[in-house]
């Protein structure tokens, strides 16, 4: 797949067929357009593409108030474009600026002028432009003049889907792993560097891998105790059990960790970027009277993943 930053070398994408949007978490809705891209490029010989924004547009139009959490960061996003088959992804800066732009103007410049789009598929309610002015009916009226043709995804088809990145947030905030990966199509992930922790975990007999996420926009899934695997640079995949939390019963309860326990393992992670996936959730955090039933509830917690794992192969 290739990338471009803005619309340096464009001329690189041959009879472009592209559909637009912001495309967070890549799924089963999104996964489904870019599989009938690449199969109305095949049509003509043409390549399939993506115009997306970053930041998310909410970001910049609403700074102070947007409050959003993104299923994906630009990196993970970008690497789940490539493993279903993109050809091509622009990836635009959102300004105020370019929110200015009237619908005409984006077709007239972006679209047809520095693009040559020859196809473009979009959902039947997609809008955009200033003021959301632009529409299917918009883009059927003016298609012909600037030379493309468009090709509408129904109401039925998206309906049929039934998935949202609205959806897929919230059951992620709820701590429903089985339906976020159910929506994504494959699990949840977090993907940071290990770094150091206070060594507390490997004190009571479960050693922890501590996730730095690097990023201050990922949403972070409801507190808890969970499931887990972890790719590591080695390309293993480990299995484990994560505690996303304040560690109240050992800690001063105020800074979110993530912690992740794994199974059979004794290597150092450290400054490793892994990738974890959050497979299902199994009980709240809670604050312990001791130490001691903590490490109790731990040893619980570690044989019903494990019985977990098990029972999944």
């Amino acid at each position: 797949m290739k990338i471009f930053q803005g619309f340096e070398a464009l001329e690189e994408i041959k009879n472009p067929v592209l559909t637009i949007g912001t495309f967070d978490g890549v799924h089963l809705g999104h996964q489904k357009i870019i599989q009938q891209l690449n199969a109305e490029a095949e049509k003509i010989g043409g390549e399939s593409v993506l115009f997306t924004f970053y930041p998310h547009p909410r970001m910049v139009l609403y700074p102070e108030t947007h409050g959003l959490k993104l299923i994906q960061t630009q990196v993970e996003k970008v690497d789940k474009l490539r493993r279903i088959g993109l050809e091509n992804v622009i990836v635009h800066p959102f300004t105020k600026e370019f929110s200015r732009l009237t619908a005409i103007e984006f077709v007239r410049d972006y679209l047809a002028n520095k693009l040559h789009v020859k196809k473009l598929v979009i959902g039947y309610d997609h809008q955009f432009g200033k003021n959301r002015e632009g529409s299917l009916k918009f883009l059927l009226e003016v298609c012909d003049t600037y030379g493309f043709e468009v090709i509408e995804i129904g109401a039925q088809e998206i309906d049929q889907v039934n998935v949202s990145s609205t959806k897929i947030r919230n059951a992620i905030q709820g701590g429903n792993m089985v339906l976020a990966e159910r929506y994504l199509g494959e699990p949840f992930e977090l993907y940071g560097k290990i770094i150091q922790g206070q060594a507390m975990g490997r004190e009571i007999g479960f050693p922890t891998a501590n996730l730095d996420v690097e990023s201050d926009v990922k949403l972070i899934p409801k507190t808890g105790v969970y499931a887990v695997n972890m790719l590591i640079e080695s390309g293993r995949i480990l299995k484990g059990m994560m505690n996303i939390g304040n560690r109240p019963t050992i800690a001063n309860g105020t800074n979110v960790s993530i912690e992740v326990h794994l199974f059979n393992f004794n290597g150092d992670l450290y400054d490793q970027q892994v990738t974890v996936q959050l497979l299902s959730r199994f009980r709240d955090e809670v604050k312990f009277d001791s130490v001691s039933d903590l490490t109790e509830q731990l040893k619980k917690d570690e044989e019903s993943i494990c019985n977990y794992f098990i029972n999944r192969q």
